[in-house]
């Protein structure tokens, strides 16, 4: 694969392309769909509120704990292996929640969903990174991006539809039975079309006689999930109570911790979990710290829009979800775009992207005024959330190849597990700030008012994501002027 041509997909590029992005499209829908049945949920099987928020927590705590862990693994022992193991507890989980008898059973079930979409997800990143160059590579995260922008915006969707076609008994199971037939697929297309080298990771060899230890830094793998266990907890359990905010400054002292082993394991020439000189790499540092900004704000707005929408104004929860679904197209469409020019502009089409995302948050806040004041019809936010969608396709998967770009093949799984450590952490800690904004200004001033205020805290969120951008942008100009500066004798 090494020989590709950089600018047409091959064959075998497409198969597995084809391979990776079916099952993590099934992962991400497993986010987005759960919001939609949960009333629904609630009532078939007698769960009480904590127990009903678990189903939302389990599943996130476990995706975000094992994403940079399965991505080394991945790099050690083969993607293909990690991949088609992660897709087979995936698809275990789902079909004990779809089956589930009680709220116990079910919360279990999503812990292991999540453990499969944690070590699935980064396998897909990894193979993108090994098997994709040059142009090609732009196009294969594009397609990427539009996979996780589709899958935000069907969920609700499909949800809603679900239920509405099978009832509120069944509508809910089958939003989970159906990822079991789309895995067993998976699973056969991937003994069948992953090339033979996905098989085999950095840390064996292809021949059982040369094969050697693989070194997977287990101390380094115990302290970063539990750092960032911690970290992510408070914002996920938040009825436990304002002492529980205490475990995050004692995570952060753990990562730090973490930070401190993996250099020194270096030094020692072990190979660490995640190479932290990657850190010195300008556009790894700058992508990863935007990306984890970006989502601390963007996934909240579908969070306060469902609320507005069902709890204000009182839509049924399929019209509430259609309202996401021209940003989702919209995001699709621009990040396949994107994923074709992102070489030729680089980092400002990521910037662009980020103030067109801003300028979507700012003109939807300023509708839900324009409602609430004038009666203007509160279906305009279709348009608005699409500019939003557009924004977040020209921004996200441009950020990723760029982000990506000078990562070493060995490391391509942990750091994008890495990359989507951070997208999962700052989700849950956008969430919990949008949402505790959105049901303090409530009970004070109105619905209207609480989805203005989730706004202006998203705005200025995607504002800082924006200013990384653009110090990224004129440090690479700096470096650009100082290499084409003729040498003076």
């Amino acid at each position: 694969m090494g020989n590709t041509s950089e600018t047409v997909m091959t064959a075998e590029q497409r198969k597995i392309l084809a391979v990776m992005l079916v099952p993590m499209f099934m992962s991400l829908l497993s986010v987005s769909i759960v919001n939609v049945i949960l009333p629904d949920m609630q009532r078939s099987i007698g769960a009480s509120n904590s127990a009903i928020q678990w189903v939302l927590s389990g599943y996130t705590l476990a995706f975000g704990v094992f994403l940079v862990a399965a991505g080394r693994a991945g790099d050690l022992f083969g993607r293909g292996r990690l991949f088609v193991l992660g897709v087979s507890v995936f698809a275990l989980g789902s079909l004990i929640a779809g089956l589930s008898p009680d709220p116990l059973i079910l919360n279990i079930a999503r812990v292991v969903m999540g453990v499969g979409s944690g070590l699935l997800s980064p396998q897909g990143v990894g193979m993108l990174q090994q098997y994709f160059h040059g142009k090609v590579r732009g196009r294969a995260f594009g397609m990427f991006g539009t996979i996780v922008g589709v899958s935000v915006g069907i969920g609700p969707v499909l949800g809603g539809g679900l239920i509405a076609v099978l009832g509120e008994e069944w509508g809910w199971r089958s939003a989970f039975l159906i990822n079991v037939p789309i895995a067993l697929t998976a699973i056969i297309l991937g003994r069948f079309w992953l090339p033979k080298s996905a098989w085999v990771g950095s840390g064996t060899e292809a021949e059982p006689h040369t094969r050697k230890r693989a070194d997977f830094d287990p101390v380094g793998l115990v302290l970063l999930a539990v750092g960032t266990l911690l970290i992510m907890l408070p914002f996920l359990e938040r009825s436990a109570g304002a002492w529980i905010y205490a475990l995050v400054p004692v995570g952060a002292l753990i990562v730090v911790f973490w930070v401190r082993w993996e250099n020194r394991y270096a030094r020692r020439g072990g190979s660490p979990m995640v190479d932290m000189q990657l850190f010195r790499t300008r556009s790894f540092a700058y992508g990863a710290s935007l990306t984890s900004m970006y989502f601390v704000g963007m996934p909240g707005i579908w969070v306060i829009v469902a609320l507005y929408l069902q709890n204000g104004l009182g839509f049924p929860a399929l019209h509430a979800g259609l309202v996401g679904l021209p940003s989702a197209l919209l995001s699709a469409i621009a990040a396949q775009a994107a994923g074709r020019v992102v070489l030729t502009f680089g980092r400002k089409m990521v910037v662009l992207g980020v103030g067109i995302g801003l300028a979507g948050v700012v003109a939807s806040a300023l509708l839900v005024l324009a409602h609430e004041s004038w009666g203007v019809s509160i279906w305009w936010l279709l348009l608005t959330l699409g500019i939003t969608g557009l924004g977040q396709g020209m921004a996200i998967s441009p950020n990723q190849t760029l982000t990506l770009a000078e990562v070493p093949v060995d490391y391509a799984g942990s750091s994008g597990g890495v990359m989507q450590t951070g997208q999962r952490v700052g989700t849950a800690i956008g969430i919990a700030i949008v949402t505790a904004v959105f049901f303090v200004v409530q009970p004070l001033a109105g619905y209207g008012a609480a989805i203005v205020a989730g706004f202006g805290f998203i705005a200025l969120v995607i504002v800082f994501a924006g200013v990384i951008g653009i110090i990224d942008l004129a440090r690479g100009r700096k470096k650009d002027r100082r290499e084409n500066e003729p040498v003076r004798a």
